[in-house]
């Protein structure tokens, strides 16, 4: 049966739709074009979650995916997108206003597009699974057998209004041709690394989750890959897009990503290197302690190894360090050291004050695991509001430096690396809900980077001072008290079947405004001069306190991205 529009359009998607529209809303003429690819891609977006939601469920069959929870397919789809296009309409305005060079704005138009491509190739693929899993011919995944021109239609259109942005730059047929085939890449990676993260990491994370996830490593680690390829010289004939705008990259950026990349594929080097040392040696069926120990020395010598040689050497092949990077991070820390060691400091008093105190209450029935984590939230906003207004430079590489930490603690954790694999495993389900899992425990990495993300950001130009505290006010402030007043002091539901409040999702508001008021003068004493635009404000604070009353998905990583978005508008 038919369902009716109320139904097809519940409460997040209602929020996402907003979302879109408000961005929408500041387009300028120039960026028109990118403004049809999102329509596009959100309405394509929609029809894809309508059909995945609907009473056959058809992409449960294939992927395990965290149960109890929609797909979240359209959160997922835009989100990306979005922000990125918000981005663009920043620095467009920049560049109007006060000259900014033109190089920001084209290359962050090229990962638009690849975003937009990724994005939009996922949900082919996805979009093709309902198609072939629907039984029910009156279900809207089972579509007629014209689906495939559709599918034609879409690529044709899309690629059409990838022409007509990129046509004013003077490229000529090569560097086109490099273009389209540098997105079809990325839509092709985005595609295997989705399969993949949802077969390796089952039950961990919904198709939403996944799909932000995925486009993320896919364009982060695709713009890697052209940083690279840019310092080979004889690829300069097939990077001449790329090398146009130039990447410009600072020594902390170069650090993290190296950084990250390292230790996201340790992992896989580890398993292959067990793998070899098992088909080549010969074993005796000795206690498995003693292959506990040989494991995990393998394992700290290929970590040695990748942080100490290879890592570093990508880092000075594509950047002119002077030194290793790892002096070079000493140095920097160094070169203010009565600021930057005092703040260091202050961090590891915090932590060492707020950690141990929090780990007892766990132990305590009577503190709910909701609370409990949020009291992490509040310790978020202590740490990163002080360096973030006075060392938000050094605030970029303590970030990095934490999620190479929380990184390589997760790999010894699933991998239950000695020593220390099974204390780490005990203390994190202290503080785990219904969103981890065993296999992959992801709420702290979620808290890290969506505090992080805003502010890596805006580390060039911004013009909304805000926005790089997008990710503290939205998490440690407006989703805490959200959740300690909804716990609390809530009565009335969002929803019959959920458990937003909706005095949980005005508090949350009201303390998000006020904390804006609050610190715009502060900001203001330090430097910053500016304009605020108070509806804009108001309605971005409105739009993500909604989407976190009425979003099933993991918050922490949505909420301050979608937040971020409006205040660089």
């Amino acid at each position: 049966m038919a369902r009716s529009l109320p139904q097809l359009l519940n409460g997040e998607r209602a929020v996402v739709l907003a979302y879109v529209i408000q961005i929408l809303s500041f387009t300028p003429l120039a960026l028109l074009p990118e403004a049809g690819s999102l329509s596009f891609v959100s309405l394509f977006a929609l029809f894809v979650e309508i059909s995945a939601d609907s009473g056959s469920n058809p992409l449960a069959r294939s992927f395990r995916t965290r149960p109890g929870v929609p797909s979240g397919i359209l959160l997922g789809a835009v989100t990306l997108p979005g922000l990125l296009f918000s981005r663009l309409i920043q620095i467009l305005r920049a560049h109007t206003a006060n000259g900014i060079g033109i190089e920001e704005l084209e290359y962050l138009k090229l990962q638009y597009w690849a975003t937009s491509a990724s994005c939009l190739i996922v949900l082919i693929f996805l979009s093709t699974f309902c198609q072939r899993q629907g039984k029910s011919s009156n279900s809207i995944c089972s579509l007629s057998n014209s689906i495939p021109m559709h599918y034609v239609i879409c690529a044709v259109l899309f690629v059409g209004l990838g022409l007509v942005s990129l046509s004013g730059q003077k490229y000529n047929g090569f560097s086109m041709a490099f273009i389209l085939m540098w997105m079809l890449i990325h839509g092709l990676a985005a595609v295997t690394l989705f399969q993949k993260i949802l077969h390796m990491f089952p039950a961990c994370a919904s198709i939403g989750e996944s799909l932000l996830v995925t486009l993320g490593l896919a364009i982060y680690f695709g713009d890697m890959v052209a940083y690279t390829a840019t310092k080979i010289s004889y690829l300069e004939t097939f990077m001449v897009p790329l090398l146009r705008y130039g990447i410009k990259r600072s020594e902390i950026s170069t650090i993290i990503q190296g950084m990250v990349f390292g230790l996201l594929v340790l992992p896989w080097f580890y398993k292959n290197v067990l793998r070899m040392w098992e088909y080549f040696a010969s074993f005796r069926n000795g206690e498995m302690g003693n292959r506990e120990i040989r494991n995990s020395i393998i394992f700290h010598t290929l970590l040695t190894f990748m942080l100490i040689l290879v890592v570093p050497s990508w880092m000075q092949f594509v950047h002119a360090f002077h030194v290793h990077p790892i002096i070079w991070v000493f140095d920097f820390v160094l070169s203010e050291p009565l600021n930057r060691l005092t703040i260091c400091i202050y961090w590891l008093v915090v932590i060492y004050a707020s950690v141990g105190r929090f780990y007892k209450l766990s132990k305590n029935n009577k503190t709910t695991r909701i609370l409990l984590r949020k009291y992490y939230h509040l310790m978020a906003v202590s740490m990163f509001v002080p360096a973030l207004i006075f060392q938000p430079k050094f605030l970029d590489l303590a970030f990095g430096a934490a999620l190479a930490v929380f990184l390589l603690l997760e790999i010894i954790r699933i991998w239950k690396i000695r020593p220390l694999g099974h204390i780490i495993h005990q203390f994190m389900n202290a503080f785990t809900d219904h969103r981890d899992s065993d296999l992959l425990i992801v709420s702290h990495f979620s808290l890290l980077l969506g505090c992080a993300i805003p502010i890596w950001l805006s580390s060039g130009f911004t013009d909304r001072p805000l926005a790089p505290f997008a990710g503290i006010l939205s998490l440690g402030i407006g989703d805490t008290m959200a959740s300690m007043v909804g716990h609390k002091y809530g009565v009335l539901r969002w929803s019959k079947t959920g458990k937003k409040t909706i005095e949980g999702t005005a508090a949350g508001i009201t303390s998000v405004l006020a904390a804006c008021f609050l610190l715009l003068p502060l900001l203001a004493a330090t430097g910053y001069i500016f304009t605020t635009q108070w509806l804009s404000l108001i309605m971005a604070v409105t739009t993500s306190g909604l989407l976190e009353a009425y979003t099933a998905q993991l918050d922490n990583a949505f909420i301050p991205l979608i937040f971020y978005s409006l205040l660089c508008l």
